[in-house]
């Protein structure tokens, strides 16, 4: 090679080796040798130093703290004040699905500040055997299709058909009626039109929390319909929902089950485990998920005063329900597994409802379904499945004591 030739060459590595340096920081781990020592916050620990021992320091101190510190670093204020509610039914079908069940079409309208938002509420409920009916509620981002009231179009993602038949009623909101899942456009609907304040503030609520907002005024309408037992509702997340609909069931206590399926990353997963997707990677490719405190955490997640665990901590006594794939490495199921394992210790602890989880990563195809914890990894890659349904059902039915 020239002296010019080898003059070039130390000059393009010493332009490229930065950006060498870049890739090599965002390869992202799978082998669990690689995952770093870490020690997570205690949940039986109060900030002030004190011990928590009893349900009512657990609800009046440590819980409440706990949902402040997810709101400040992770999620947002979830914002709880408007000025007025009312709920339209807008379409109704009494021999939906072949007479089985009778569809409601709900517009449930909030104003705030002269401003309004209406988000549309699809509801199945069973003709038949109980009535009011338990329901299960799923905060879906997926293509409206699946969730189709009609249900010329029927998916396994939302399979209705399924959830009625076993005598639950099915809900689904999407969420693009309340913020869409687009970094351009997520302010567009509720942040924009009813609490546009939120968007100025470091801990503001962003998409993930308008999700759950959404989920919220479900439930407000689930407890003012006679034919849904609103004391047994379950609100359920695939994904970038399930992220959402724990924190729902953290923020709103009128939950019965709260179901996380294959949320990862700011859902179940542990992210000092830095396994799969990592806090620097969600908040660079979904920057209008999370509040902008939570990027001060980016390749920083031994900073963190809480991790994931804590979240599924605060939903307790009420029941949590984790779910995995074995081929979802991204969502890393043996971090979603310890964190509930982790988390549910105040079930057993606190409450003294047992919840204790084995101390390896159940098999695939083996739920386990505890009095208020359930858990599975199923074959297969990232989904929502009729299997992982008919597992929610089954702990739904052991958890109400009902006959499948």
């Amino acid at each position: 090679m020239s002296h010019i030739a080898q003059s070039s060459f130390l000059l393009l590595m010493l332009i490229l080796s930065p950006l060498f340096g870049l890739y090599a920081q965002d390869e992202f781990n799978y082998d669990e040798s690689k995952v770093p020592a870490y020690s997570l916050p205690d949940p039986f620990v109060a900030q002030n130093g004190q011990l928590i021992r009893t349900p009512q320091q657990w609800e009046h101190l440590r819980r409440p703290e706990l949902v402040k510190l997810f709101e400040k670093h992770v999620y947002g204020k979830l914002p709880k004040d408007f000025d007025q509610m009312s709920f339209s039914l807008v379409n109704e079908d009494t021999q939906a699905m072949d007479g089985n069940a009778h569809l409601k079409e709900v517009d449930i309208k909030v104003e705030r500040n002269g401003n309004a938002l209406t988000m549309r509420l699809l509801l199945f409920v069973p003709k038949k055997p109980e009535k009011p009916a338990p329901v299960f509620l799923l905060i879906t981002h997926r293509d409206p299709e699946n969730i189709d009231p009609t249900r010329q179009t029927k998916i396994d993602f939302w399979p209705a058909e399924e959830i009625v038949a076993r005598g639950y009623a099915a809900a689904a909101f999407h969420v693009m009626d309340v913020s869409d899942d687009n970094k351009e456009t997520f302010t567009e609907d509720i942040l924009d039109t009813l609490y546009p304040e939120q968007l100025q503030m470091e801990d503001g609520m962003r998409g993930l929390g308008a999700w759950a907002w959404g989920a919220m005024r479900a439930m407000d309408y689930f407890e003012r319909d006679g034919d849904i037992d609103a004391a047994k509702a379950a609100v359920v997340g695939h994904s970038r929902g399930g992220k959402a609909s724990l924190w729902t069931g953290a923020q709103d206590t009128r939950w019965a089950i709260t179901i996380s399926n294959e949320s990862g990353c700011g859902g179940a997963a542990l992210s000092r485990r830095k396994f799969g997707e990592t806090v620097k990677r969600i908040n660079t490719n979904f920057p209008y998920w999370f509040t902008d405190n939570f990027n001060s955490f980016n390749d920083n997640e031994d900073a963190l005063p809480i991790d994931q665990h804590l979240l599924i901590a605060s939903i307790a006594p009420r029941g949590v329900y984790v779910a995995s794939a074995s081929e979802d490495q991204w969502a890393d199921p043996k971090g979603e597994f310890l964190s509930l394992k982790l988390g549910s210790r105040v079930h057993e602890e606190i409450y003294h409802i047992p919840s204790s989880l084995p101390d390896r990563l159940p098999k695939v195809g083996s739920p386990i379904h505890l009095s208020q914890i359930g858990h599975h990894i199923r074959e297969g890659k990232h989904n929502l499945t009729l299997y992982d349904w008919e597992r929610f059902m089954d702990f739904a039915d052991q958890l109400y004591q009902r006959k499948p």
